[in-house]
């Protein structure tokens, strides 16, 4: 049985670290690079790194910036944030990622999910969904949740699946910054929906949330962000317990 993933999320805006409510009021909580080197040193299985302003300002990712973080980042990495090509995939591979993480781009351009499983493997993409509750059904948002499509969750879930992505990251706009527990009816939709590995994001607060998202929904990694910077739970603590609540993880 595969280990179950505890992965903090960093969201990077120029050089600092930033961190919002329903992906809104946006502050600074760090500096990118010694937040990089604090997670390392704490047992992380997996960082996922988040270029939030990189799509909105239309330019390519920043390889240099990408590259000096890489250098310190001693376990998996996944970078995402102003990917529209190939050649972009190709460029933060080498600067040092070992995943892409795509979101509006999937939704504008679904065939370069397709493009880059071809080239690189399924193994490097990393689809996110933002996701918004609208008349009681699940939406898909792009553009840092700004811009509500008519996709549903579940059939986006499901297209990302055909087109070679190899995990789904699914993030709830409302619970995003909250601490009150991740949305586990809308975790529960995508892991129904595919077969491949599905990460929880937004809303987790404590590890009790951890739990919760895991036992019920069948997730394959939690991600959290305001949790690991607002409060004192680690990633090295937040596996301890799930060990202790029966959940196989890596120690």
């Amino acid at each position: 049985m595969l280990k179950t993933r505890v992965i903090p999320t960093v969201l990077w805006r120029n050089e600092n670290t930033v961190k919002g409510k329903g992906f809104d009021s946006w502050r600074n909580v760090g500096v990118l690079l010694p937040t990089i080197k604090v997670y390392n040193l704490r047992q992380v299985d997996e960082l996922i790194v988040l270029d939030i302003i990189a799509t909105k300002e239309n330019r390519q990712p920043d390889l240099k910036t990408v590259s000096e973080f890489a250098r310190e980042c001693f376990v998996p990495l996944t970078v995402g944030g102003g990917i529209k090509s190939v050649s972009d995939v190709k460029g933060l591979l080498r600067a040092g990622a070992d995943k892409i993480c795509l979101n509006t781009q999937a939704v504008n351009d679904p065939s370069l999910v397709t493009k880059i499983a071809n080239s690189f493997g399924s193994q490097c993409v990393v689809v996110s969904i933002d996701a918004k509750k609208v008349g009681g059904e699940y939406l898909v948002t792009t553009n840092s949740g700004s811009c509500v499509t008519k996709k549903t969750v579940h059939d986006w879930a499901r297209e990302a699946e055909l087109l070679g992505a190899g995990e789904i990251m699914i993030t709830s706009i409302e619970k995003d910054g909250t601490m009150e527990g991740y949305d586990l009816d809308l975790v529960s939709e995508v892991t129904r929906s595919v077969s491949i590995p599905v990460i929880a994001s937004g809303g987790a607060g404590k590890y009790e949330h951890f739990k919760q998202v895991i036992s019920k929904c069948a997730v394959s990694a939690v991600a959290a962000s305001a949790m690991f910077i607002f409060t004192e739970a680690t990633p090295r603590s937040a596996k301890l317990y799930l060990s202790e609540q029966g959940v196989k993880v890596r120690l």
